[in-house]
């Protein structure tokens, strides 16, 4: 099981550090005003993510992913709670209402499960 979640958490961090690069200017409109240089951190995040991503499906530095992802998660909470309170368009597209709002439980979810990461 342990395995699996590993596998999942990678594929999953991967997909969305990519996903940093490929629509970058929707994570900008994301990021809370109060957040100075929001392309560099887009950009940071997306490499954090990428590298979390990568280390998870290979197996090596586990141990670290376990240890500084829920600082990460903690971290980009403020763009996720200013996803919910003020939505923009990402690609063209509204976002459910409803998914905003779940997403920010679900971000408790993950940092749970980071700490499970073996």
């Amino acid at each position: 099981m342990k395995y699996v979640l590993r596998v999942l958490y990678g594929g999953g961090l991967l997909f969305a550090g990519i996903g940093h690069f490929r629509n970058e200017k929707g994570f900008v409109k994301i990021m809370p005003a109060f957040i100075p240089f929001k392309r560099f951190f887009v950009q940071l995040t997306g490499v954090i993510e990428v590298l979390y991503g990568l280390m998870l499906l290979s197996g090596r530095g586990v141990d670290i992913v376990r240890k500084t992802l829920p600082a990460f998660l903690y971290a980009v909470l403020p763009a996720n709670i200013n996803m919910a309170v003020n939505p923009k368009p990402i690609n063209g597209k509204n976002l459910p209402a409803w998914g905003l709002w779940a997403r920010l439980p679900l971000q408790w979810v993950l940092i749970a499960f980071a700490k499970r990461l073996k």
